[in-house]
């Protein structure tokens, strides 16, 4: 039998890959299936679970690999993202490595298909059927949460100011309590200015604590300066799909329970 990735391609079953993963997300999910001992590779921002990537390689970041590194170690397979990764770096490492997993994460439930990908691919079916089932077991808890809709707007970076679109996973996970991001432009993270219109129309502004460190004291100073509630929120929470997610859910049902 072989496995689907988001791209369309079919992968066999290779119990003995040798991975390398450039999705931090990923890598603690594969760490998480039980595959750490197989992962050789990953990128500098892979740090969970700490103890287990501690003994991993690192093979530069997610948009900077080191393929001379790479070439060096090895790997059966890399295991990449659509959003995360370069195309044009993906191709060059296609040219050495026989195998790249593409994932391609867009809603919550989307995991449910990632889990049962990976471990049918390297063979921790029964690992990621228990994850699909804490997965399960939690979006019931969230379904039966109360929904309070709002409107507010996702900040990511500042100087320039970053936000989250409609069309992305961490949009998503906010549609799941009836929270609404607007839609500033074609970008998926678009950058944008303080305007009065804008700020009116908002209910409140979430500050995420990555990629950029937003702390309380930037939730409190942008607070006194708008007039509306500003919250931080974790980020990792929030946008890391993979077996993250699973306390993701538990994390939103806290924000919608207030």
């Amino acid at each position: 039998m072989t496995y689907i990735d988001a791209i369309g391609q079919h992968h066999n079953t290779a119990p003995d890959a040798r991975i390398v993963s450039l999705v931090p997300s990923v890598t603690e999910l594969l760490c998480d299936l039980g595959l750490a001992p197989q992962l050789v590779g990953r990128t500098g921002f892979c740090i969970h679970p700490a103890e287990a990537v501690a003994a991993i390689p690192k093979v530069g970041g997610t948009k900077d690999v080191n393929l001379d590194k790479l070439r060096r170690i090895a790997p059966t397979h890399v295991v990449v993202n659509v959003d995360e990764n370069e195309k044009p770096t993906v191709d060059e490492i296609a040219r050495f490595v026989p195998h790249i997993v593409v994932t391609h994460p867009n809603a919550p439930r989307d995991n449910l298909a990632l889990y049962r990908l990976l471990g049918d691919i390297f063979a921790r079916e029964d690992e990621a059927e228990a994850l699909c089932a804490a997965f399960e077991r939690e979006y019931a808890l969230l379904q039966a949460a109360p929904r309070r809709p709002n409107r507010v707007l996702y900040c990511i970076w500042k100087d320039p100011w970053m936000a989250v679109s409609q069309d992305t996973y961490i949009a998503a996970m906010l549609a799941e309590i009836g929270w609404t991001v607007p839609q500033l432009g074609e970008a998926r993270y678009p950058r944008f200015e303080w305007s009065d219109a804008l700020v009116r129309s908002l209910d409140q502004v979430l500050l995420s604590t990555e990629p950029y460190r937003f702390t309380e004291e930037h939730a409190d100073a942008l607070e006194r300066q708008l007039g509306k509630p500003v919250r931080l929120v974790d980020g990792e929470m929030l946008s890391w799909y993979g077996s993250r997610a699973v306390r993701g859910l538990r994390y939103l049902r806290e924000l919608a329970e207030g």
